[in-house]
């Protein structure tokens, strides 16, 4: 299926690995020219090749607020604007109630809410100008179904998509989607880093290209209508009915 988006232009937020990376490789699969952000230069840069269509790496932390507008303003600048936006970041450290104190958890907000915010500020006005624009957020299954033992993620990310689902409703008649995906256990860096091979060795794990793909349709003419939803792409994970 031809989505209608060759020759457009996406910003893709920590896609230097995991579901970023998949996000950006299927944009690439469909004639999208992609820039990419990472903090490991090394990494990145590999990963750019691996994204191919002349993929533009841009060396971003986007766990600040001002890290985030920095690297769209930058993805801008390197491809003559942003018409798709991918804002994903990683996870901030686990942990529950008891064992995480109040002060940690400006980091997450930044990390996982007001990046989001920052980098849309920084990309939808032009999107509303132009009446074309995508933005799908990679937010979390935790978002529907809180995970035990990540209360800051389970927080920040609420927060981000109560954010753009408002947003999606303020935009949809300048041409513009805003919608999220909610991944459940896909195999990338973030689960290494959160459990066992023991335990991993339990889990039914998702693909991070098919992920992707999922991204990318969100992206396409195709879904044009489709705005404000929360997608989960988990295998089946999810057990409520709404």
């Amino acid at each position: 299926m031809d989505l209608g988006i060759a020759g457009r232009r996406a910003a893709v937020a920590a896609g230097s690995s995991g579901l970023g990376l998949g996000s950006a490789k299927a944009l690439a699969a469909e004639g999208v020219h992609v820039a990419i952000c990472g903090r490991d230069e090394t990494k990145l840069r590999a990963a750019a090749v691996a994204v191919g269509h002349g993929c533009i790496p841009i060396v971003a932390d986007v766990s600040t607020v001002d890290g985030a507008a920095r690297f769209v303003d930058a993805a801008c600048v390197a491809l003559g604007g942003v018409d798709i936006l991918i804002p994903n970041a990683g996870g901030p450290p686990p942990g529950n109630f008891a064992s995480t104190p109040v002060d940690v958890y400006q980091a997450a907000l930044d990390l996982n809410l007001l990046s989001i915010v920052a980098m849309c500020k920084a990309a939808v006005p032009a999107m509303q100008q132009q009446r074309w624009g995508r933005v799908v957020a990679i937010t979390s299954l935790s978002v529907r179904q809180p995970m035990p033992q990540l209360i800051l993620s389970n927080t920040a990310r609420a927060g981000a998509t109560a954010f753009l689902k408002t947003l999606a409703s303020e935009v949809a008649e300048d041409g513009v989607t805003v919608n999220t995906v909610q991944p459940g256990v896909h195999r990338t860096p973030r689960l290494d880093a959160l459990y066992s091979p023991d335990q991993m060795d339990q889990m039914r794990m998702g693909n991070a290209d098919h992920f992707g793909a999922h991204v990318a349709f969100l992206c396409s003419e195709q879904g044009t209508f489709t705005n404000g939803v929360q997608l989960q792409i988990d295998g089946g994970a999810y057990a409520g009915l709404l």
